[in-house]
């Protein structure tokens, strides 16, 4: 083995969608960062190797928030440019493609560097400090030792946390612990199981199955909480499933991951031999499909959970309880799966409780208590075994990342330990303010920025729907989260908090931004709607993905405009933009002289019939 040594501003382990988001928020916000991930492709659960889709605040089904203008709970950020970015560039819906997205993403960061295949071994410390992480790639025969300030283990099983000594805690808690009427009377070792999922395809012959003699055998009996009886599961069960084959939850999903994996394999095996040659399945409606694809790594619930500063309970969760630390927000269902997995034929295969509004994540709950320099992302962070079933999905995680990321860099630029950070709330507020400008959103917090000057712009525009207002523009919001399963009452402001041209007046439509003394524009960022009140992720079932507007851009964007700054006479082209899909846009600029005035002018959009805008903000400075 070769050895290097190499040394950064921040290691971030794992490389799964909190990790992903983790490591490109510290990298965009000035920071040198390494990501070591243990396998070949980005995105954990969400790779092409394990295929589940990416679900969030916004969840789906009987549980959906949505109702345009007034809840629109899809996370923004770093996940919502991935999702635009998939949508737009794998119209196919191809996992592979995704793997290439996230990839690419990470490859154009000047300031990232990807240790793929690389598997944290070790870590070197000094006493209640992590000095090095040790990392062996066994593909190139290199072992690395990768140095820096700050940690972040994103890597779901804690692996750098754990050979660090990081507290943690494993199974299900007893209700009087954290006062969690959901929890178990007694505690004990049970935790969410691993699942290996399949895909089939139709195919124009009549497509034969045997089982291998290990598989396991099923009745309908068995399956009858299961395939016959869970919502929706019909209509995608032979092109997509199964989330529910489970195993391993009254294991150690650590130390027996691979006896796992085999277990699952006759499982979901055994499944599909049910489908194809019980008698309960007959005709074109089995004959002509074939397994096209079947994992072979498991997709992992829940390990360890680390103890931080903060521990997120059911009561956060249900009570949607304010953190003045919040750096992420969450809205999935408590979804608790039963540890038996598909054993346990006379339990249904999840209990799911609506979380009534969305909640905070606070930045506490991502501190390892006893570890200096280290950072938590993702379903490893500290919750309890109820409160983690709602945090634990990956959108989620991915915008806990984002989060983390950002809190990094702030410790970084102000020399702060990550516990120094958490006590002092003038950098968590300059934490919370970063995240709104990179279009995260976190619950009743607004744009405070100073030196944003849209804030004492005069603004108006061509045209305006009543509730559309130009004025929206600076409203410190850029969603509506008010409506019904939205934020708890009074948390966040009624509005539609976006401008919203007359369709009656066609394109193009304008909006104009001036000030009484000329400013010198060196960056802007525009903030566009892109339907947050719909899901949006990658999904191999058709049903799913009717509900999205998949491959393409989401038709309420902007996709035509340009940037004109007046000051007199002189008029200078800024920013001319064609074809644009994404959310968050933004500009280095080199005016060749103040302006009194922007000008913005949308020509068109990508369906809507009228133009909108979130949010503009504009700095004399680089960011």
């Amino acid at each position: 083995m070769h050895f290097y040594e190499e040394c950064c501003d921040l290691v971030v382990c794992g490389g799964g969608m909190a990790g992903v988001c983790c490591a490109l928020a510290a990298a965009r916000n000035g920071m040198r960062v390494f990501l070591c991930h243990d396998r070949p492709v980005l995105g954990g659960n969400a790779s092409s190797e394990i295929r589940m889709s990416i679900s969030g605040a916004n969840a789906f089904g009987q549980f959906e928030r949505s109702t345009p203008l007034a809840t629109e709970a899809r996370e923004g950020g770093i996940i919502e440019e991935i999702r635009l970015r998939n949508a737009m560039e794998n119209p196919q819906r191809s996992p592979s493609v995704f793997d290439l997205i996230l990839y690419d993403l990470c490859r154009r960061e000047p300031n990232l560097k990807l240790f793929l295949n690389t598997s944290v071994t070790g870590a070197e410390c000094d006493d209640d400090v992590i000095i090095s992480a040790l990392c062996d790639r066994q593909s190139s025969q290199e072992s690395f030792r990768l140095t820096a300030p700050l940690f972040a283990d994103c890597t779901g099983d804690g692996r750098l946390a754990y050979e660090a000594g990081a507290l943690f805690r494993e199974g299900r808690e007893d209700k009087d612990q954290f006062k969690e009427s959901l929890a178990r009377n007694v505690a004990d070792s049970g935790r969410l199981c691993s699942t290996l999922l399949i895909q089939a395809k139709w195919v124009p012959w009549v497509a034969k199955f045997t089982a291998p003699p290990w598989a396991v055998p099923f009745t309908k009996q068995d399956l009858r909480l299961r395939l016959y009886s869970v919502p929706g599961e019909e209509q995608q069960s032979l092109e997509y499933g199964y989330w529910w084959v489970e195993y391993g939850g009254l294991l150690d999903t650590v130390e027996k991951n691979e006896q796992i994996r085999d277990q699952l394999l006759a499982l979901v095996l055994g499944v599909w031999d049910h489908i194809k040659n019980s008698e309960e399945f007959c005709g074109d409606e089995v004959a002509h499909w074939a397994l096209s694809w079947i994992g072979f790594l498991p997709g992992k619930r829940e390990s360890r959970r680390f103890i931080g500063c903060k521990t997120i309970t059911q009561n956060d969760v249900l009570e949607s309880r304010y953190h003045s630390d919040a750096i992420a927000y969450g809205g999935w269902p408590i979804d608790i799966h039963p540890s038996e997995g598909l054993a346990g034929t006379n339990e249904e295969p999840c209990r799911q409780i609506m979380v009534p509004h969305v909640y905070d994540i606070p930045l506490g709950a991502t501190v390892s208590r006893n570890i200096q320099n280290l950072f938590f992302a993702g379903r490893n962070i500290s919750a309890t075994h109820v409160g983690f079933s709602s945090t634990r999905v990956m959108a989620t995680c991915a915008v806990i990342g984002q989060g983390v990321g950002t809190a990094a860099a702030v410790a970084h630029e102000n020399h702060m330990t990550p516990h120094e950070l958490l006590f002092s709330q003038r950098t968590i507020n300059t934490v919370q303010q970063r995240l709104l400008r990179d279009d995260a959103y976190l619950i009743g917090v607004k744009n405070e920025d100073e030196t944003d000057l849209v804030r004492t712009a005069h603004i108006r525009a061509s045209s305006e729907l009543p509730g559309g207002e130009a004025e929206n523009i600076r409203t410190g919001q850029t969603r509506s989260l008010h409506g019904p399963l939205g934020a708890p009452v009074g948390r966040s402001p009624v509005g539609t908090h976006r401008w919203m041209s007359n369709p009656e007046e066609g394109f193009p439509c304008r909006l104009w931004l001036s000030w009484d003394t000329p400013i010198i524009p060196r960056y802007i960022r525009i903030v566009f709607d892109t339907g947050m009140d719909r899901p949006l992720t990658l999904s191999l079932q058709e049903t799913y993905t009717q509900q999205m507007h998949w491959g393409r851009p989401q038709e309420e964007t902007v996709a035509d405009f340009y940037i004109v700054g007046r000051a007199g006479n002189k008029e200078w082209l800024a920013v001319d933009v064609k074809n644009n899909g994404m959310r968050l846009c933004s500009w280095s600029l080199n005016p060749p002289f103040p302006v009194n005035v922007l000008e913005f002018c949308i020509t068109r959009t990508n369906g809507m019939d009228h133009a909108r805008i979130f949010e503009i903000r504009v700095w004399e400075h680089e960011l």
